[in-house]
């Protein structure tokens, strides 16, 4: 009997002793330094072409005027297809997540029948003073969340400023009658349209690339 109890001690015994062994030699073979500098490094996307800096580090667009005037609205139609989720652009269409944007060229903000604007857009739309001129449409955008502060829209916004114009300029053909096109040579008159610092509006509707108002 006590034989075998020996015989099985010594066999666990063994057994834990190259376990071990292995554990120790796996270790020396395989074990590898921290590296002295990090595999890669993670840099800030520059500004987009067609967007400048301003003295205090934040990105403003051109205006969209110039832009306008050599829009490819075909071309539009084609990136409204990132918005068509959430929107719809034909003449009587239905609201979905976002307005529907039949006329939204000029259309006051938060003035479309039948949709539930957040409180946010309401107030940014100064009891309907402030209309979606093209620089409004631009910026909105180009950055939902900074030209409305608060936005739930979960879009980072169209950075190129000639894929805006195209977009515009096909959103500008879904209407009645189309707004007039800006004259180019009175771009940066309109700067008013730029979202002031600290505007505290929000907008927690649409949620594609296009303008919730």
């Amino acid at each position: 009997m006590n034989s075998y109890v020996n015989m099985g001690m010594g066999a666990l015994l063994g057994t834990v002793f190259v376990l071990m062994s292995v554990s120790i030699a796996s270790e020396g073979i395989f074990h590898s330094e921290a590296p002295e500098k990090e595999g890669f490094a993670i840099v800030a996307e520059e500004p987009a072409g067609g967007e400048a800096e301003t003295a205090g580090g934040e990105a403003t667009s051109e205006p969209i005027a110039p832009l306008l005037a050599k829009a490819d609205a075909a071309a539009g139609e084609a990136v409204f297809k990132k918005c068509a989720s959430c929107h719809t652009v034909e003449k009587g269409g239905a609201n979905k997540v976002g307005p529907n944007l039949w006329g939204i060229v000029n259309r006051p903000v938060a003035s479309h029948e039948g949709f539930a604007y957040s409180a946010g857009m309401q107030t940014f739309s100064e009891g309907g003073k402030v209309v979606w001129d093209y620089d409004h449409l631009s910026f909105f955008l180009e950055a939902p969340k900074k030209h409305v502060p608060g936005t739930a829209m979960g879009f980072a916004g169209l950075k190129k400023g000639d894929e805006r114009a195209n977009l515009i300029a096909w959103l500008r053909e879904q209407a009645d009658s189309p707004a007039p096109l800006p004259d180019p040579a009175a771009a940066g008159s309109s700067s008013e349209a730029q979202p002031a610092e600290g505007q505290a509006a929000q907008d927690g509707q649409a949620t594609a690339p296009a303008p919730a108002n």
